[in-house]
Order: C-alpha cells, then sequence, then structure tokens
C-alpha cells in the first residue's frame, strides 16, 4: 500500500486542471401548474428556509436556483406555472429543455387540469426522448380519503405517461404549508431514492452531503478538481496500455494538488501516515487489478468494448474515491487532527461505491 502511494505521489505532480475549469451543474427542471408546490419542493430538499428569494431570473419568466448559494453543486430550474391566462410558455420551455439533465413533473392530486404539462412533456420527449423524468404527486395531505386519492394519482399518471409514450417513475408527498414550522413532509426519503436513481450524480452531490459539517463545506470547494482529475483518468484507462502510466500519474497529481489546496505537502513522513491510515481496503485491490485490465483491453472485441469501459470505470471510482479520502485526511491533518483510520477508510469505500453507481 504505501508503495502504490509513493509511486503516484512521484508523478504528475504539476498537472493542474485548467485555470477556468468548472463542471457543469446537474439541473432539475421542476416543470407544472401554478399552486403545484414546486417552491416547497425545493424547500424540503435542500433544507433553504427562503427559496423564493433565492431564485434568479433565467428568462424573462423562467427562474434557476443553485444549492448552496455560495458553492453551488445543484441548480433548480422552475419554469413559470403552465396553463396562466396570457402565459406563452414556449420561450421558458426551451431555455429549460437545453439546460436540464431531468424533469420533476409536479402535479397536485386536487388539481385535474394538467393537459398543458402532458403537452410539454410530450414534446420534450420527442427532442430528448432519453432525459430522466420522475413524476411527483403532491397535496396527499389535501386527498386524504384513500380511494379518491388512488383514482386522482392514478388519472394523472395515465396521462402524464401517455404523453411520455410508457411508464414513469412516481412518488406521492405531502408538502408543508409556505411557512409552517410544525409541520413534516411525508415521502421525502422515497423522492431521494428515487432522485438518486434517475440522476446517479445527484447521489454525489445532495444525498451523501447532506450533514453539513466544516470538512464536508470544503470538499465541496474541491469536488470540482477531484472530478476533473477522476473523469480524465477514466477517460484514459480506456485506451490500451495507456492507462498504465496515465492512472498513476493524473492520481499523483491530484494527491499534489489537493495538498496545495490544503497548504500542505507530500512528506515522507505524511505518506507512511496516509498510507498506514488508507490500510489495504478497496484501492489495493484496485492497484493490484490495474495491470490485469491492462491486458485485458488487448483482446480483440471485448477487450475493446466491455473490458475498456470496465477499466475506464474502475479507474474514475478509484480517482475520486482517493481524492475524497485524501481531501478528509489532509484537511484533519491541517488543523493538527487525526482522523480515525477506520473512519478514512469507510469514507474511502463508501466514494468508490459510490462513484461506481454514478458512472453506469
Amino acid at each position: 500500500m504505501k508503495g502504490y502511494i509513493k509511486k503516484i505521489l512521484g508523478l504528475g505532480a504539476e498537472l493542474d486542471p485548467p485555470a477556468q475549469f468548472e463542471l457543469p451543474l446537474p439541473t432539475l427542471w421542476l416543470l407544472g401548474n401554478t399552486g403545484a408546490g414546486k417552491s416547497s419542493l425545493v424547500r424540503e430538499l435542500t433544507g433553504e428556509a427562503e427559496v423564493g428569494s433565492g431564485f434568479a431570473p433565467c428568462t424573462r419568466t423562467a427562474r434557476a436556483f443553485d444549492f448552496p448559494a455560495g458553492l453551488p453543486v445543484l441548480r433548480f430550474l422552475d419554469t413559470r406555472g403552465l396553463g396562466e391566462a396570457g402565459y406563452d410558455p414556449a420561450e421558458d420551455l426551451a431555455a429549460a429543455e437545453k439546460g436540464s439533465h431531468a424533469v420533476l413533473i409536479v402535479m397536485r392530486l386536487d388539481d385535474p387540469a394538467q393537459g398543458m404539462v402532458a403537452e410539454a412533456l410530450r414534446t420534450l420527449r420527442k427532442r430528448r426522448p432519453k432525459i430522466p423524468v420522475l413524476v411527483v404527486h403532491t397535496g396527499a395531505d389535501l386527498v386524504r380519503d384513500p380511494g379518491t386519492q388512488a383514482r386522482a394519482r392514478g388519472q394523472a399518471q395515465a396521462l402524464i405517461e401517455v404523453a411520455a409514450g410508457g411508464p414513469l417513475p412516481a412518488v406521492t408527498l405531502a408538502l408543508p404549508d409556505e411557512g409552517a414550522t410544525n409541520q413534516l413532509a411525508e415521502g421525502m426519503d422515497d423522492l431521494r431514492a428515487r432522485l438518486g436513481e434517475m440522476l446517479p450524480e445527484l447521489t454525489l452531490l445532495l444525498m451523501r452531503e447532506r450533514a453539513w459539517n466544516e470538512e464536508a463545506a470544503r470538499f465541496l470547494t474541491l469536488r470540482p478538481t477531484v472530478l476533473w482529475y477522476a473523469g480524465a483518468a477514466g477517460a484514459s484507462d480506456a485506451a490500451p496500455l495507456v492507462g498504465t502510466i496515465s492512472v498513476p500519474a493524473l492520481q499523483g497529481a491530484m494527491l499534489h494538488a489537493l495538498a496545495r489546496r490544503h497548504g500542505l505537502e507530500w512528506t515522507t513522513a505524511r505518506i507512511a501516515l496516509f498510507a498506514s491510515a488508507l490500510g489495504t481496503g478497496a484501492i489495493v485491490h484496485f492497484a493490484a487489478s490495474h495491470i490485469l485490465r491492462q491486458g485485458v483491453k488487448l483482446v480483440p472485441v471485448y477487450g475493446q468494448t466491455l473490458g475498456a469501459a470496465a477499466a475506464a470505470a474502475a479507474s474514475f471510482a478509484a480517482t475520486y474515491a482517493l481524492g475524497r479520502a485524501a481531501s478528509a485526511w489532509l484537511y484533519r491533518t491541517g488543523r493538527g487532527e487525526t482522523l480515525d483510520a477506520e473512519d478514512l477508510r469507510h469514507l474511502y469505500d463508501e466514494a468508490f461505491t459510490t462513484a461506481r453507481h454514478a458512472g453506469r
């Protein structure tokens, strides 16, 4: 383990991402009628009490909300409620269509007038048939009778699935009234799970770092750097033999870059401490199988397709996990603290698993 860390730290120390490098923010488009509960939904997902004031104009009437505001990792697009008299949604829909990665169709159970929402989705599906779509039925607290609620949900779901051209995942929510302090939302755990399934990157962005603390907040500023190196490692490892040199070099460059951003240097003593703390977990398996994957990529047909894809995914996940673990360790080291070895290994394993899921 220590030898592998020494190897990668000796490579690529001066390779940095482009100075103006930025990752595009994963963007959720909230599409629905006025009063469907879109702002309340954002408030429950982000924990921000005053969501409305955080929205900024996107077009003349559509708005964008970046979360968190200072160092955004996620964006919500909120188009004006469909069906309003005198409102032509064409401009808003075109802008949201181009700038979104997934769509949340928000429909209130006591509002049967969903024709324009269905038509907007029908148009979107023709242009972007693979964009993930999740139906969010709100107002479960307004339609409490189980039979009435089931009928309303079934009718709305059938309408929207005809527009989509096939089945769509759905969740049902009861959202607190705006300004309410003693009401709890119902169905949010189901919503978060569905979001993680439809847009795996959200698992890296929203789900994993829900407990905001100083180290997690610090890592948010470094995530673009870590993802740049992880993406570069994955891309380079898709070609035969190239990854033998490029992946360790990129990992080493990333560790040096993270240390600089934490105001530290990788001394011999720190290398030994970090290697010892990280132990012989998943990264050792990655190091041992790395050369084997390079050989597999030389196999005709299989190696150039599935073998290359598997190698790229593994290198992406391992590089991301190494960066996540190193950032946490460097943060504690810079403060004169010690990160428990078990916690560090758990953080690496969790980041590796999540990144593998996100790369599918």
